[in-house]
């Protein structure tokens, strides 16, 4: 899949921690299945035909990176992250704006797929279906899948103060996918009005756009916990 017109550059804010993972090292560089996670999820987007190259945003006192040896024939940006996700991929998206302004025969459009480091089970099949999908408007797209459980809403004392209706309500999942100018002006904006961003997505919103919702897999899960390490094995192992 080749699209003159559009390049597109994967995202991937990984100057977290991942307090929850209780690991001695950030978990985007925890082993799973003879790699560590943040490569088999680069792996994943760099060797889709579509995907022009990626920035990688890295804790300043990130040494564990280097540590990896990893390189790509695609280009691979690395830069400073900040101290939340939001900045870090706005710190990316500014730093691939100019890598670009310094490369004028590349006239054509730029998109961002903003994906998380520790999403490494991602599928190809699912990345092109959001290209495909997505790329047309500026509003963009994310993949996501819809909510078949019951949702509760907790009160005070953890218990059930209500039950939310989850006819409509879908799981965000990542990559994330928007074009480069509209989405660094969207952070940049939510940053100026103090909004909480949870995702790149929720920017988008608050600017007014409405981006679209792409089924993608349920094994697309993000590695937060111990046992999701025995799970994306298990999903990796699958092919």
């Amino acid at each position: 899949m080749s699209n003159p017109d559009k390049q597109f550059w994967a995202i991937i804010p990984a100057a977290g921690v991942g307090k929850r993972m209780g690991a001695e090292r950030p978990k985007q560089y925890l082993s799973l299945a003879g790699k560590t996670i943040i490569e088999h999820s680069l792996n994943r987007l760099l060797a889709m035909p579509a995907i022009t190259g990626a920035v990688v945003a890295l804790d300043r006192e990130d040494h564990y990176w280097d540590e990896l040896h990893y390189q790509h024939a695609k280009p691979l940006l690395r830069v400073a992250g900040g101290s939340e996700r939001s900045d870090s991929v706005l710190l990316a998206l500014l730093a691939l704006q100019q890598h670009l302004q310094q490369t004028p025969e590349k006239s054509t459009a730029t998109w961002v797929l903003v994906h998380d480091a520790a999403r490494p089970c991602v599928r190809a099949e699912d990345v092109e279906r959001l290209i495909q999908t997505a790329s047309d408007a500026d509003d963009g797209g994310l993949l996501a899948h819809p909510v078949r459980d019951t949702m509760k809403r907790q009160n005070p004392d953890h218990a059930v103060a209500t039950t939310i209706d989850r006819s409509g309500l879908w799981h965000a999942l990542t990559p994330q996918m928007f074009p480069l100018t509209i989405l660094i002006q969207a952070l940049e904006q939510a940053q100026q009005q103090g909004q909480a961003i949870t995702d790149d997505a929720s920017a988008m919103e608050l600017a007014g756009y409405h981006p679209k919702l792409v089924e993608g897999r349920e094994d697309n899960i993000k590695v937060t916990r111990p046992f999701d390490l025995v799970l994306a094995e298990h999903f990796l192992q699958l092919g």
